[in-house]
């Protein structure tokens, strides 16, 4: 028996996300996303079907060159409209209580002290659910919507995540000492101000005073997910994250990526086992070979080639139009996600891979199609590869959820690879069996570090 992977429904708050063209489809509902009650009753199906979390993808601007024509997006319902998932996520806490409420924010959006505060005030609704998948943003016009005169260099930006993410863990993790909420009526004292401190953040973009406003949640610090993988990306989550989202073409790429990032953890004194990692995956399920290939003519049929090469936002010139498919990846200027083109070029060795085999990727190898025991035939292929769960990539909302519960769950758990209950708890409790980060983990330095005396003995507060 195998242990039982962990499953995400990765999702976002618009009408074509990762599979484009699908929303057109005669039962597809995402094009209702604007609808709360669509979210709401897919949570309860996620919950249905012991779903770990609900994953939210986003944005904060448009795919493209700077300044490009964006008449694709708009026309295939390309990650635009969108709406904000952080508003979202207070209505689903509200109607689940075991599944994690995962959601994406650049660290150019928000403020550190706000964002800090609406993410505690998130896992206090929840009561200790909410993850934050931690990203720097790949598009031009998000920088330019939040006043920059361009995206920042790929690897500033990490040195940027670096401070944002020394600022959330001063608010999350030090502001406020155990036992310093009271809520002592007959004394009359709500809180200790002796155990509350102001953090006093001075860095390179922010300086933060403090206190934190909200009392610690149930985790303090949410679970942290990232996305990166090219080498300072790596480098990021494995100094960081708890959970590391792949999206790699094959399990030998996503076990030499896994093994990369667990060794450069060890290195900075955390433990290989500290990091989850998760493979991006589609599946189409037929009870028979025959019903297998006829989903897949369907989905073929419903794809959007258009939307998959707007999506890859390399190669597009600003007037709109394409270079040759035939371009070679490494001479088409990048400043967006590396990740990807890495990930393709282990893929392809013999050769450096082109636009066209980039868009291919994209379209071939976006699912795995197969009868329930074939499916569990790829996930243990993932697994031995050191992969621990799958973000589950939708065709259709709510009916690719509503398939796995029906059709392939239990197979799964027959063959113990899904669970077949709920662990109480917080969703950190549930992945890591503690409601707290470790003591490993870099934000653990922080805790008691702005108490008086901690301070004037040179603790890291700045």
């Amino acid at each position: 028996m195998s242990r039982p992977l962990l499953f995400n429904a990765f999702v976002m708050n618009t009408a074509s996300h990762i599979h484009h063209g699908q929303w057109r489809h005669p039962d597809a509902r995402q094009h209702e996303f604007d609808d709360v009650n669509l979210w709401i009753d897919l949570a309860r199906t996620l919950e249905e079907g012991l779903f770990d979390a609900i994953f939210f993808a986003d944005v904060s601007g448009l795919y493209g060159p700077a300044g490009g024509q964006y008449v694709d997006n708009v026309q295939e319902g390309l990650q635009i409209p969108s709406n904000d998932p952080a508003v979202l996520l207070g209505a689903l806490a509200t109607h689940t209580k075991h599944l994690g409420l995962a959601y994406t924010s650049n660290v150019m959006q928000n403020h550190p002290f706000n964002f800090a505060r609406q993410v505690s005030t998130l896992d206090h609704i929840s009561g200790g659910r909410i993850a934050w998948n931690i990203v720097t943003s790949t598009q031009e016009n998000a920088a330019r919507n939040f006043g920059l005169p361009a995206l920042v260099e790929h690897d500033a930006r990490y040195d940027w995540a670096d401070e944002y993410l020394e600022v959330v863990y001063k608010l999350w993790e030090g502001s406020w000492d155990e036992g310093a909420l009271l809520r002592d009526k007959e004394g009359g004292r709500f809180a200790d101000p002796a155990k509350i401190h102001k953090i006093f953040h001075e860095g390179p973009r922010y300086k933060v005073e403090g206190p934190h406003l909200p009392a610690p949640s149930p985790q303090r610090t949410p679970v942290l997910f990232q996305a990166g993988g090219s080498a300072r990306g790596t480098r990021f989550a494995a100094e960081n994250a708890e959970a590391v989202f792949i999206i790699t073409p094959n399990p030998d790429v996503a076990r030499d990526q896994i093994a990369r990032t667990k060794d450069l953890a060890v290195a900075a004194g955390r433990g290989p086992q500290d990091i989850r990692f998760f493979q991006g995956l589609t599946l189409v399920v037929g009870a028979t070979h025959a019903e297998v290939a006829a989903k897949e003519a369907e989905y073929l049929e419903h794809a959007s080639v258009t939307g998959y090469l707007t999506h890859a936002s390399i190669g597009i010139l600003p007037d709109g139009t394409r270079l040759p498919d035939d371009t070679l990846l490494k001479d088409i200027p990048n400043n967006g996600g590396h990740a990807h083109v890495e990930w393709l070029r282990r893929a392809t060795p013999d050769r450096e891979p082109t636009l066209a085999d980039l868009a291919g990727a994209r379209l071939r190898n976006a699912y795995f199609a197969g009868t329930p025991d074939e499916i569990a035939d790829h996930l243990e292929g993932w697994q031995a590869a050191g992969v621990d769960g799958v973000n589950l990539m939708n065709l259709r909302l709510p009916g690719t959820y509503q398939e796995f519960n029906e059709r392939l769950l239990p197979t799964l758990q027959r063959r113990g690879l899904a669970k077949t209950e709920y662990a109480e708890g917080t969703l950190r409790r549930k992945l890591f069996g503690t409601d707290r980060l470790d003591e490993r983990h870099p934000a653990a330095r922080y805790r008691g570090a702005f108490a008086p005396a901690a301070a004037g003995a040179g603790a890291p507060a700045r």
